[in-house]
């Protein structure tokens, strides 16, 4: 592909574990690639895929990564000392005693990321109402520093008894050990209550901060490198010449991108940044083609995420990813180990298993040259569901061959008497059971009723599952959105600059509500919110949205609620809402002050309505091919229709099988399919 001119570009990229996803906006339409992930160091993926694109000159990169997920589920980050009031050195091991079996006497509980030798204790005190009791003197600072300093630890977490009310402990010991290593402050990273989670949290962040730190910082370069390589091209540059503005933004765990510098300092906020993204693109999407309740249905390479929108996204401030407790604001996303990568194997009892293990991109499935262990992509060839010639557009074809006879060949080892499409059929059935009940999870078990939303279906390979997981659950509509395979980066490319500030209070109130002690507090974070977006160089107008976490006293959790006037009323019909009674005149808490600040200071580009022209390396018959895809067990001829050859408006009769660049999506007998005014692929799965 010829280099583009040197202009400014926006490109949004999500590192998945497979494939690594660009979107971006090229003369008014929007255009994507994919290129394969490399897993060792993700940002040589993202410089293979912006050499490809022909990405020279100034550049805004927006980032959704997994560095920082993959960090804690692999356990590889940074040698991190916690220094904690004395007394609550164990609190992070002790946690909430919550047992996760409850009459399994054996499990194993999540070791903490910090051992106890890591641990440090200072004598210090602090009310909740935020009085200073004692403080640690220069001479125990010292000693702290130099204790920490013989541990040769990479990072340093401060999480003081009340520093939420009165930080001032807190920043003597950040003074103290600063020099050592680079110190994350629960103050500012989680200024609320609960020690346990506020600890958890800000030893996490502690613990990606290296690890992301050096990866944004690797990114950045090379994404530099390129753009100066823009005067190269067409003969030597003057010296005097400015170099090309690149830019980096990372997307959040709350559904908002950031800058390069918040992410480094507080990557805590990204653990799930790339899984936000397809959250927002999926509601989007799903949006323009009229739907605002929602399950979004994510299923890449190596997991599958699900969650669920009504009418809006709503972060959530609790949750827990490996095991660890973050209370930062996160979007309410399950995740399961079933991707298209997950391998399939025989437990010792003889019953089929897929997954967690994936084989990700490096070797990746047997179809693509190199796997030697079938996974769920290999199942979904030999049924007949991927077109091995259509793959990516045709610029990578599948080895359907070498899968037969890998798979046959693997089957034999294990003693297994199945053909390879009874095999390959079990292999679905079994990954489908497993990413029902995820969706079982955000609904049923939280009292939505599936029914009454559409399944958006997007990542690499969900269409190839989205209608039978909607069958099984009775969602009557299937929504695949435009560009299903990138979606959680044009989720990206659409997104807010989005920041999250809290402070905890613990106010009682009866009836009157304490007006203008809100207003005071909610206008000091507002000031703080526009201070840091006027420092990150944001220029536009800011949206505030402003919540409070309310408990009736005695509770021991909240709910939260929009700050107004009548915010006692607004929760108790909450309270009555989610619980089915209230508290008649009982007294409220007011817990904990939320406010979010967003901005959307430019349009990035927005999805291609009707008249779209095939994406970046697509090939398009103009009339449907025959394969025989198996179905319930029977082989059967079905048409196989390029997408962006549909006939928008008109409804095709299933079985069918639509292909594009970026996924594949496979319609039953006896549903109908559509493409609506919004270019998405709309699936009517009540058989008549």
């Amino acid at each position: 592909m010829a280099p583009a001119p040197a202009t400014s570009l926006h490109v949004a990229i999500d590192t998945g574990g497979t494939f690594t996803d660009c979107v971006w906006l090229e003369r008014g339409r929007l255009r994507m690639l994919k290129v394969f992930s490399t897993p060792q160091d993700p940002s040589q993926a993202i410089a293979e895929a912006l050499q490809k694109m022909g990405v020279y000159g100034a550049l805004t990169l927006l980032h959704g990564t997994t560095v920082g997920t993959n960090t804690l589920l692999e356990r590889k980050g940074a040698r991190v000392a916690l220094v904690t009031t004395a007394g609550f050195e164990d609190a992070i091991e002790i946690g909430r005693q919550a047992r996760p079996r409850l009459y399994d006497f054996f499990f194993d509980p999540v070791p903490p990321l910090v051992p106890g030798e890591l641990r440090f204790g200072v004598k210090e005190g602090t009310t909740c109402e935020g009085k200073i009791l004692s403080s640690p003197n220069s001479a125990e600072l010292a000693g702290l520093a130099k204790r920490i300093a013989a541990a040769h630890v990479d990072a340093i977490a401060v999480s003081l008894l009340f520093s939420f009310a009165n930080p001032a402990n807190e920043r003597a010991v950040a003074g103290a050990v600063k020099a050592v290593a680079p110190v994350s402050l629960s103050h500012e990273i989680l200024p609320e209550f609960r020690e346990y989670e506020r600890t958890s949290t800000v030893v996490v962040n502690a613990y990606l901060h290296p690890v992301m730190q050096k990866y944004l910082e690797r990114l950045a370069s090379r994404a530099q490198a390129l753009a100066n390589s823009a005067g190269e091209l067409n003969g030597s540059r003057r010296s005097a010449a400015p170099q090309p503005t690149v830019r980096i933004f990372v997307m959040q765990s709350s559904g908002g991108i950031t800058s390069l510098a918040a992410a480094v300092r507080e990557p805590v906020r990204t653990v799930l940044s790339g899984p936000a993204g397809g959250v927002v693109g999926a509601a989007a999407m799903a949006r323009r083609s009229g739907f605002e309740r929602i399950i979004s249905f994510d299923m890449g390479g190596t997991s599958t995420d699900v969650a669920l929108v009504d009418h809006k996204i709503s972060p959530c401030s609790q949750s827990e990813v490996a095991g660890l407790p973050i209370a930062v604001p996160m979007l309410d996303i399950h995740t399961v180990g079933a991707g298209g990568g997950s391998m399939a194997r025989f437990d010792a009892a003889g019953a089929l298993r897929v997954g967690p293990e994936s084989a990700g991109a490096d070797p990746g499935p047997v179809c693509y040259g190199r796997g030697s262990q079938p996974t769920v992509t290999d199942a979904n060839l030999i049924l007949g569901r991927i077109q091995a010639q259509s793959f990516l557009g045709g610029d990578f074809t599948l080895d359907a061959q070498r899968t037969r006879r890998v798979t046959a060949e693997w089957l034999r080892q294990q003693a297994c008497k199945m053909t390879p499409e009874e095999f390959a059929a079990g292999v679905v059935r079994v990954v489908n059971a497993t990413m029902e009940k995820a969706i079982r999870v955000v609904s049923v078990e939280r009292g939505y009723d599936p029914r009454e939303f559409a399944l958006v279906a997007f990542g690499g390979a969900g269409g190839l599952h989205a209608c039978e997981l909607a069958w099984a659950l009775r969602i009557p509509r299937v929504v695949v959105p435009t560009m299903p395979g990138a979606l959680s980066a044009f989720g990206i490319l659409a997104s807010d600059i989005v920041k999250d500030y809290s402070r905890t209070v613990l106010w009682r109130v009866s009836q009157q509500l304490p007006a203008g002690k809100l207003d005071r507090e909610f206008t000091s974070l507002r000031r703080r919110a526009a201070a840091d977006f006027g420092a990150e160089g944001w220029r536009g107008t800011i949206y505030f949205a402003a919540g409070v976490d309310a408990r009736y006293r005695g509770q021991g959790y909240e709910l939260n609620v929009p700050y107004s006037r009548n915010l006692v009323a607004d929760f108790e019909k909450e309270h009555h809402r989610r619980y089915g009674y209230k508290y008649e005149g009982r007294e409220i808490e007011l817990v904990t002050l939320r406010l979010r600040a967003r901005m959307n200071p430019r349009l990035l580009g927005r999805a291609p309505g009707n008249g779209r022209r095939p994406e970046v390396g697509e090939s398009t018959p103009m009339k449907p091919q025959k394969a025989r895809v198996v179905f319930n067990g029977k082989a059967v001829e079905t048409p196989v229709y390029a997408r962006a050859r549909l006939q928008s408006g008109k409804k095709y009769p299933g079985p069918a099988v639509v292909t594009e660049y970026s996924a594949t999506t496979v319609v039953p007998p006896g549903a109908r399919f559509w493409l609506d005014k919004a270019a998405n692929l709309v699936i009517d799965i009540r058989r008549k």
